[in-house]
């Protein structure tokens, strides 16, 4: 059984859950995700792995409400069980590939926006444990919507900035990743951005005028997780691949942007999808 452990909203219809799951936290690495399902009718949602914990067996997870579905797993409360929980899918973030003196000599720069804060958060704490501190810039629409924040402070130098002005940097991570570069004089020779594909893509191309590698993790639709639909399919540098299995990180000056986001928009006004369509959902209340 997939017990819910615990349950805290981050943000308004944000909720951070820790599942009890041992097979899926002994095998977890930071970059991969799993696929959960409330019920033997629900839908296949794909979710991050946030944080894990192999002596204990749990994961955690965290879930934005932007539809039926997600809106769903957000109404159950600890004691809930979801009837399916699979991973870990994906492959690893590479940074698990190098040594620590490998790690030692790179300057990381991790950029995250929304709740992008969650799956950036695992990395940065494996960074931490091996002796290195990255630092980080995290995104939000206003002060109110920021995510992990305490947390990542524990582990990393953490620049804030909000596109009201009402926390730390008034503006956009774009803006944010260029006055750390131009006017503070930061060198970074490795980026990786996680959020909404429209911010990956202009972070990815701020990223490029500086020549610095950047890597993006897409969270695009998946249906199976494991290659089969092809529901995840995306171009990188004129090929094409699948965010389930080769993936979900990329380099993100290669991604085509306008495609994966046309996809993305296919799905929207479905009635499974569209929150707006079943609001008795008691999680509103």
């Amino acid at each position: 059984m997939f017990n819910i452990l615990t349950k805290r909203e981050l943000a308004p219809s944000i909720f951070e859950m820790r599942v009890h799951a041992p097979r899926v936290a002994a095998s977890a690495q930071p970059g991969q995700f799993l696929i959960v399902r409330t019920d033997e009718e629900g839908e296949r949602i794909p979710l991050t792995i946030c944080d894990f914990n192999r002596e204990e067996g749990w994961v955690t997870i965290v879930t934005q409400i932007v539809g039926y579905s997600s809106g769903r797993i957000c109404a159950m409360e600890p004691g809930d069980a979801f009837a399916d929980l699979t991973g870990p899918l994906g492959r690893p973030s590479d940074i698990l590939e190098m040594s620590d003196e490998e790690l030692r000599i790179h300057k990381f720069l991790f950029v995250a926006g929304g709740v992008g804060t969650a799956p950036v958060y695992p990395q940065v704490k494996w960074l931490h444990e091996h002796g290195v501190e990255a630092d980080v810039i995290i995104g939000a629409k206003t002060k109110g919507l920021f995510t992990y924040v305490d947390e990542m402070k524990q582990v990393g130098r953490v620049h804030l900035c909000t596109d009201d002005g009402s926390e730390g940097f008034h503006g956009m991570v774009t803006g944010l990743i260029e006055q750390l570069i131009e006017k503070e004089g930061r060198e970074f020779d490795r980026c990786v951005v996680i959020g909404p594909m429209i911010m990956m893509k202009f972070a990815s191309l701020t990223t490029k005028k500086y020549n610095l590698p950047t890597v993006v993790s897409l969270n695009a639709l998946m249906v199976d997780g494991t290659g089969m639909c092809g529901a995840c399919r995306v171009t990188v540098d004129g090929q094409t691949r699948f965010t389930c299995v080769d993936g979900p990180e990329f380099d993100g000056h290669l991604v085509d942007y306008d495609e994966a986001m046309r996809r993305q928009n296919m799905y929207r006004g479905n009635p499974k999808t569209d929150i707006t369509k079943h609001q008795n959902c008691k999680c509103h209340g």
